[in-house]
């Protein structure tokens, strides 16, 4: 796929699994960016053995909104051009502290919605601008129909997948593509201590979804692909029924 990619997000464990696989088919230029971006050792290796030729660290705080512009266009500047940008920052929160903790609900909101959109539409109009790119953005099944047991993290995964949603239908025509990927349960960091949930997947899976359906060229990708007609399903269950779900 060669070019640059470009990681928002850059120690998570699906985006770092992204951007391997990209550079192991031939992308040029792997920039890593995330917070404490001086510990990305590990990351960094793994892009560099799957046959990066440039792995570049840059300090990105999600969710400083002011500051997001700017480090988009420094990137721009040095590296000329953006061919994927890999969105997959974001925090799961602890949902229990979120019904009482009002601060911590708006945290939650704020990093996996609000910052997103902040940074998308500015992607948006920077790769509108070079007339081509592909934004990669990871919404969840958990916004499909949000759940009681997770409503908080759930909400702003339903905003985000509408936004995308709209953002793709936005830049139809214009060279730039989307990607809206839609996985369940996956098993890794963040959900660390938790009981996997059924039709669970690895960061490993998910990355190997993203790849293939950027391959094909598809505008959207479930993981796994049978949660599509699940959830299908789960949205016609009376409510009495599911809000007692447990996840």
């Amino acid at each position: 796929m060669g070019g640059t990619v470009l990681v928002l997000g850059g120690r998570s464990e699906i985006g770092v699994a992204v951007a391997r696989r990209l550079a192991a088919g031939g992308t040029d230029t792997v920039i890593l960016a995330a917070r404490r971006s001086a510990d990305l050792d590990d990351e960094e290796k793994l892009m560099r053995e799957a046959g990066a030729g440039t792995v570049e660290r840059v300090e990105f705080d999600a969710d400083d909104l002011g500051r997001h512009r700017a480090f988009l266009d420094d990137v721009i500047d040095r590296h000329g051009r953006l061919d994927t940008v890999v969105v997959a920052f974001g925090i799961l929160g602890r949902q229990a502290r979120a019904e009482t903790d009002a601060a911590h609900a708006v945290q939650i909101v704020h990093t996996d919605y609000v910052a997103h959109v902040h940074v998308l539409t500015h992607l948006a109009e920077l790769l509108r601008a070079q007339g081509s790119g592909t934004l990669v953005v990871y919404s969840s099944v958990a916004g499909v129909r949000v759940r009681r047991a997770n409503y908080v993290y759930g909400s702003a995964k339903a905003g985000l997948d509408g936004f995308t949603s709209g953002l793709a239908d936005a830049l139809h025509g214009s060279g730039v593509r989307v990607l809206l990927v839609r996985p369940g349960f996956v098993i890794g960091r963040m959900t660390a201590g938790m009981s996997p949930a059924p039709l669970s997947s690895t960061p490993d899976q998910v990355a190997d979804a993203t790849v293939r359906a950027l391959r094909a060229g598809r505008g959207e990708v479930w993981v796994p692909a049978v949660l599509r007609p699940v959830f299908f399903g789960m949205r016609l269950l009376p409510r009495p029924i599911w809000r007692r779900l447990p996840r």
